[in-house]
């Protein structure tokens, strides 16, 4: 296997490629991929296997006779021992094993006689699209990739369902062109040697949740420390936030165990009542070889800033575009003190807690333990008892769940949030500013998917922590391509398969508590992050960043919708959507209900922008 353009590549992190089957056909489609900067890796033919961006240290290959793999991301796996899984490699699905022990987050790429394997990560962090383009089947990291030299536009009706608040599972999944299909995160898609036809097979399976917590925080400690090792291993400088949250804690605690030099860095909230610099200083004064960076609070972009501005390569509509001026503000500086990677404690929230619909099965296997635990949560959520019992006792399963939300998408929100937090997730709504077109579309997505549509598992609790998981890297997929592109990489080690599969493993009665704040992090950390920082029970919530900043952007608002690309196509009322932005402070708005209308509008004037044509 050779590799081309030696001197070519691109930034770390951003690494993006297709991946083509070993045929003289699939290789003349290669040649319309290629662009100035891009790189390839060819098959033992000397044809195009891999084309696209990638640094040097993304990247480790090997092959074997009439096989050949690639690992592209970050991954702590040596090239000796990729080629000893090149050489014992008989058929694809052997990968399987493979896949599910290495740390890290990556693409797995794979040839074996002429046919393809090709997969992300299960957290859906990197994902996998394919497409038939002139006959070939092409298989690459990014949807828009595959759907630009097929001169496709944007599905309305995939339009319409990216504006639903929330879109759910599976339908967020997607690709917003039809004709280029999107893997699910847990399958790998094997291309056959005919270099056309393809089939999906899966690789990865939740955990069940039975592992006691005191067996299983020695488990999540390792994948923990592994996944910070996977960055830090090289040394250097490594930065990491340090919000003073459990989070981004214990990431720099274990970061500050590396080889690397560590620099750590805290925006304090504006909010006087936000005690983040509280706790974040204090987990510093452990840290004495860390050099601590706090930001000016009054300098931190608030949400909705420079929306207009935006003009990022994005394949989807992303609520992220509403703090990507706060995501990215303080990189560059972090970048000037030789940070090379910036880790954060993103994705804690998702595995270091888990969703109280448990309770749905934990009341009919332990109905005493459950009603005590639901009591406490009652109490904390302010749940009304006649919802609770409702909740408890819906037993439809998720297809019926997703048919009846289809008929009430435009009913008025609930007053509490008891039946999102006990049962399959929280119900999607379109709002006064969508249009009969898009009640009808979404509608009919939803109608559509209900028949066949599987739960990520069989139970309430485990599908809906898979579902905010993959609804979470969604947005951080896009955060990573627009940090790569500011100078910095950024890495998530709470995002890691390895991580993700070691806290799903624990049951959730030791998971989640109403009388505990995170025990499966405190327990796993505890002798690594000191008892004074673990005994914080408060997450801030930057509430009062993302009310100055509506009413601080109402003019960029009022820009975006003066024109607006999803108005041309009927799916919103533009006159509504001005209303709201000259009246920051009408009901509901607060609650982040415009998010995914400004990231549709935002990504179609995007594709404008990068001169696509718009629908």
């Amino acid at each position: 296997m050779t590799e081309l353009h030696a001197s070519a590549g691109t930034g770390l992190g951003d690494a993006d490629f297709t991946v083509f089957p070993d045929r003289a056909d699939a290789a003349a489609v290669a040649r319309s991929f290629a662009r100035p900067g891009s790189r390839t890796l060819t098959h033992a033919s000397g044809r195009p296997w891999l084309v696209g961006h990638w640094h040097d240290d993304e990247v480790v290959t090997a092959s074997a006779r009439d096989s050949a793999i690639a690992v592209i991301g970050c991954c702590r796996i040596e090239a000796d021992e990729l080629r000893r899984a090149a050489e014992q490699l008989r058929d694809l699905t052997e990968l399987d094993a493979l896949a599910r022990s290495l740390p890290g987050s990556f693409h797995l790429v794979a040839a074996l006689d002429g046919r393809l394997r090709v997969q992300g990560t299960a957290s859906g962090l990197r994902l996998v699209f394919h497409a038939e383009i002139d006959g070939v089947r092409v298989t690459a990291t990014r949807a828009d990739t595959l759907a630009a030299p097929l001169g496709l536009d944007p599905d309305p009706q995939e339009l319409a369902v990216r504006l639903l608040w929330p879109a759910p599972y599976p339908l967020f999944e997607t690709s917003l062109w039809r004709p280029v299909t999107a893997v699910p995160p847990q399958d790998a898609v094997l291309v056959a040697a005919d270099g056309r036809s393809a089939r999906h097979t899966r690789w990865w399976t939740p955990p069940e949740p039975v592992r006691p917590l005191a067996e299983a925080a020695p488990l999540i400690r390792t994948a923990l420390e592994e996944a910070v090792d996977a960055r830090t291993r090289q040394g250097g400088v490594v930065s990491c936030d340090l919000s003073g949250g459990l989070d981004s804690t214990s990431v720099c605690f274990l970061a500050d165990r590396s080889p690397a030099r560590v620099v750590a860095g805290t925006w304090p909230g504006r909010d006087p009542a936000d005690s983040d610099l509280h706790w974040a200083e204090l987990a510093a004064g452990h840290l004495p070889d860390v050099e601590h960076v706090i930001w000016d609070a009054d300098a931190s972009p608030l949400v909705y800033e420079d929306l207009l501005g935006i003009d990022d390569l994005l394949d989807e509509p992303t609520i992220g575009v509403m703090d990507r001026s706060r995501v990215l503000h303080h990189l560059p500086a972090l970048a000037a003190r030789g940070s090379r990677v910036h880790l954060t404690g993103i994705g804690g929230d998702h595995v270091a807690w888990c969703s109280e619909a448990y309770h749905h099965r934990l009341l009919r296997t332990r109905p005493l333990f459950a009603v005590r635990q639901l009591r406490g949560f009652r109490a904390l959520w302010d749940w009304p008892l006649g919802g609770t019992v409702r909740a408890l006792a819906d037993s439809r399963p998720y297809g019926r769940w997703l048919a009846d939300a289809a008929g009430r998408l435009c009913d008025p929100a609930p007053s509490s949030s008891v039946a999102s937090g006990l049962g399959w997730g929280t119900a999607p709504r379109l709002f006064g500013w969508a249009t009969t077109d898009t009640e009808r579309l979404a509608r009919r997505a939803l109608l559509d998917a209900a028949p066949t549509a599987m739960p990520l598992h069989p139970d309430r609790g485990m599908h809906t922590d898979l579902e905010q998981i993959r609804s979470t890297t969604r947005i951080i997929r896009q955060w990573d391509r627009m940090a790569a592109r500011a100078g910095l990489p950024m890495a998530h080690p709470f995002l890691d398969d390895r991580v993700i599969e070691a806290c799903l493993a624990v049951h959730p009665a030791e998971r989640v508590t109403p009388w505990a704040y995170k025990p499966v992090l405190t327990t796993a950390m505890r002798g690594l992050v000191p008892e004074a920082c673990l005994r914080r029970t408060t997450k801030a919530t930057a509430a009062m960043d993302a009310a100055d900043g509506l009413r601080d952007h109402r003019a960029d608002l009022l820009a975006l919708w003066a024109d607006s690309r999803l108005a041309r196509l009927g799916l919103v009322d533009g006159a509504e959507l001005r209303r709201l932005a000259r009246r920051p402070t009408s009901p509901g708005l607060s609650d982040a209900i415009l998010y995914s209308t400004i990231a549709a509008e935002v990504w179609l004037r995007g594709l404008s922008r990068t001169h696509a044509r718009t629908p």
